[in-house]
């Protein structure tokens, strides 16, 4: 099974779905800025598998919320 990776916006929160795998990161990566527009909190409640290509994608739009002052993780269970 090919993994896939979901993302939604909805009142200031990233919801990522799916696995963070890097071979399914390209249109993230390539919509990051768009994404991550009035982002205050990334929910990765969904993921179920992280590589280390996810992981860098990860701290690289962390990284840059945070330039901003804006953003935070959070994962509920």
């Amino acid at each position: 099974m090919t993994p896939q990776l979901t993302w939604t916006r909805e009142a200031g929160t990233l919801m990522l779905a799916g696995e963070l795998d890097q071979d399914v990161l390209t249109p993230l990566w390539d919509a990051r800025v768009e994404a991550m527009t009035g982002v205050t909190r990334i929910d990765l409640s969904q993921i179920s598998r992280v590589d280390t290509g996810g992981l860098a994608l990860l701290a690289h739009l962390v990284n840059q919320a945070k330039k901003t002052g804006q953003c935070r993780v959070a994962v509920w269970r």
